[in-house]
Formats: structure tokens, C-alpha cells, sequence
């Protein structure tokens, strides 16, 4: 059904008709999919109602095939939830204003434009030389979160993928001394909103070859000229050099992410190695099977 050119929703419309853009497009869409299902990101509310999701769009390449594959979904009837995009416009210097706003109304996506000057504020807190990211994201996060309560959303959903969350272990296992990184969904602090990356499973550079592809008008995420020498950017070079050395390499460390085994890790938090015996877990059914060494 997928290649039929008038069962499309309009933020597909245009697209390429190339096998290889087909194959692509239905590989973000299958794999977008599979994150939701698997992670259980569609739950009625406690009223029955249909959930809302307020979708974060920055204008990247990221967020717009998460709104466009979202809004795929949705038009097909496999995503029972309301969809409402949202930019935050931070007052970063030489933002395009006007190209958001006039994307959605095209498109004819629900949306809210929300200007808050939290640029002046990271420029005024954070010290010459140090890149403002980390305050800037927080600040960021903190009003999406309020967006979605005004707007009487459930959750508050994100363009991460699958290498973002890859490079967040990495910096994690590097500079934070811990085996962790972004979830595909989890609670906010205050208990009352999701958080989803149902980009979860798709490769960056699929939704790069999307938007590209989409020909979607990418704003850059460097407006505020903090990008050079982040850490990320240092494991993304790692990553990407690994992955030349061996093609295939950055699915495997991702799978490697859902098939943990805190048995043969090291956290006493996570398994009891204290009451460890080799009777009891022979003889009891109902403890975890061990997995053997290899």
C-alpha cells in the first residue's frame, strides 16, 4: 500500500518514486513502528480519552521524519493517538522565524509556536568558552513540559535515534562512569508526562536521506555557535570510524543495549551476588536462569 501515490499523507506528498526512497521510506515507518509497539508507547488514558502527544519539532532532520513518519502512522490508523507539533523558538541569533510556522500550515499539521528567550539567559550563565548545550537543553526541556500540560498532552515526544542514544552510552561509559543512556521512553521527574523516542530503532543516516530526500527546510542546530569540540561530537568521530573499519558495527552495539545481562556485569544493585549458590539456583524454577560463560 505504501507506493500507491494518492495514499500518502501530505507530508509525504512529493516524495521521490525511486525504489531505493520507497524502501527507505517504509524502513523508517516499520522500525518507527516496532519502537512504539515495543516499548508500549500508546496507552489509553485513565478517562478513556484518545491520548495527545506533543511532537518537538526544531527543524532539524531528526524531528521533521519523526513528525512526518508520526503523521504516516496516524493517517494509516496504526497510531490511535492526536499529534501536535511544537518549535520552541529560543532567541537564538539568526533563527528563521517564519519557516516553521509556514511548513505546518502547508502541511496541514496541528501546531504551537512558543517564543522563549532562554538564549540570553545560557549566554549570561554559562562561562566564555564552555558550549552552552547542556543549560540550553534543560531550560528547553523545561518548557516543552509546560507546553504539554497547558495543551493536555500525555506525553512529550522526541527525534532522538538510534545513533543519538548510542553515542549517550558512550559518553555515559567515558566521561560518567555508568552503563546508561537515553531510554525510548520513560517518566519525567514530576510524574506526570511521558517522554518517547520512537526514533528509537532508525539510523541517523536514514534521516538525513529522508529529509533530504523530502527536501524539508532543515534549520541548523549550530545558530548559537556551541557546537565545536563537544564530546559528542568526539564519539560520534570514534563511532564513525568504527563503523568504516566495520560495516554493520553501530547495529550490533544497539542490539548489544537490549540484550543485557546483569549477571555478568558487575552491579550488586542489579544482581544478587551475595546469595549466589549453585544449589539454589539449580533447584529453585523460580529464579532467573544463569546465563553460561562464552
Amino acid at each position: 500500500m505504501f507506493d500507491e501515490a494518492d495514499d500518502i499523507h501530505p507530508l509525504f506528498a512529493g516524495a521521490p518514486s525511486t525504489t531505493e526512497f520507497k524502501k527507505l521510506r517504509k524502513r523508517i515507518v516499520r522500525q518507527t513502528r516496532e519502537a512504539i509497539d515495543q516499548y508500549g508507547m500508546v496507552d489509553r488514558t485513565n478517562d478513556g480519552k484518545t491520548p495527545r502527544w506533543l511532537v518537538c519539532l526544531s527543524g532539524g532532520k531528526d524531528s521533521y521524519t519523526l513528525l512526518a513518519v508520526l503523521h504516516e502512522l496516524k493517517w494509516r490508523g496504526l497510531l490511535p493517538v492526536d499529534l501536535l507539533a511544537c518549535n520552541l523558538d529560543q532567541g537564538q541569533p539568526g533563527f528563521p522565524a517564519t519557516v516553521l510556522p509556514e511548513f505546518l500550515e502547508r502541511m496541514g499539521v496541528p501546531h504551537r509556536i512558543e517564543y522563549q528567550d532562554t538564549y540570553s539567559i545560557v549566554v549570561d550563565k554559562v562561562p566564555q568558552g564552555r558550549t552552552y548545550c547542556a543549560l540550553c537543553s534543560r531550560l528547553r526541556r523545561g518548557n516543552l513540559y509546560r507546553i504539554a500540560r497547558e495543551e493536555g498532552c500525555s506525553a512529550v515526544v522526541l527525534g532522538h535515534h538510534r545513533d543519538d542514544i548510542l553515542e549517550t552510552f558512550f559518553m555515559n561509559l567515558f566521561h560518567g562512569g555508568r552503563l546508561a543512556t537515553m531510554p525510548p521512553k520513560l517518566v519525567n521527574e514530576e510524574g506526570d508526562l511521558f517522554v518517547y523516542r520512537p526514533l528509537a530503532h532508525v539510523a541517523e543516516a536514514d534521516c538525513e536521506k529522508f529529509a533530504k530526500a523530502m527536501n524539508y527546510p532543515i534549520i541548523p542546530c549550530d545558530l548559537c555557535g556551541s557546537q565545536d569540540g563537544l564530546q559528542r561530537q568526539q564519539v560520534k568521530q570514534i563511532l564513525d570510524q568504527w563503523e568504516k573499519n566495520a560495516p554493520g558495527r553501530r547495529q550490533v552495539m544497539f542490539r548489544a543495549l537490549t540484550n543485557a545481562r546483569p549477571s555478568h556485569l558487575l552491579d550488586p544493585k542489579l544482581f544478587d551476588f551475595m546469595n549466589l549458590s549453585t544449589g539454589q539456583i539449580q533447584n529453585d524454577e523460580n529464579s532467573a536462569e544463569i546465563p553460561k560463560l562464552r
